[in-house]
């Protein structure tokens, strides 16, 4: 079974390397990721991981994984900003306060689809304005559910983390694994 990741993200390639997974294929997946009205973040995110799924195209001898990743405070799903502008309002609605980060992975293989969901609390430590314009400087809140990415100089924001700190770099590597296993791939096949 080849393994196609239906994904561009270069982190969710280096999470496979780290479990010595390298896909077959790279396919990313091209989707309307709007939130419907009033839908919450964790039927959100697991919507979003299989719609992924279901636009990939696949062969025979194909397997599809994707996966999705928002940040949510409360009910409010913060997605990736469309500007710095929204980065720093999302950076300052997150200052000083838990949030909820979840990420949804499926695995397509034909029309069968196998998918986990994993949900891990954060706290954001209070940020200066100063803090906040150093971090927009960056730019590495670009492409980042939330506004910011753990892996990177926002990890210095994270006072506590409770779950998968792969989960919130965008793949939750033990449940992955039990994922791919299921199809002869991974570390835990």
């Amino acid at each position: 079974m080849r393994l196609v990741l239906g994904s561009a993200s270069p982190r969710r390639l280096e999470l496979l390397a780290q479990m010595g997974v390298e896909p077959d294929a790279v396919r990313p997946a091209d989707i309307d990721e709007t939130p419907a009205p009033r839908e919450e973040p964790r039927p959100y995110c697991a919507r979003m991981a299989r719609e992924k799924a279901q636009a990939l195209t696949l062969g025979a001898d194909e397997a599809g994984l994707t996966a999705d990743t928002t940040v949510s405070l409360g009910r409010r799903i913060m997605g990736k900003p469309e500007d710095r502008a929204e980065a720093g309002a999302f950076l300052r609605a997150l200052s000083g306060r838990r949030h909820r980060v979840v990420t949804a992975v499926c695995l397509r293989v034909g029309d069968e689809y196998r998918a986990r969901e994993v949900v891990t609390r954060l706290k954001m430590r209070p940020l200066s304005e100063a803090e906040i314009e150093r971090y927009l400087d960056t730019e590495d809140w670009r492409g980042k559910a939330g506004g910011y990415g753990i892996q990177g100089p926002a990890g210095a924001m994270i006072s506590w983390i409770g779950g998968s700190y792969s989960a919130v770099v965008g793949l939750p590597l033990s449940e992955t694994a039990t994922l791919l296993a299921s199809i002869g791939k991974g570390p835990a096949a």
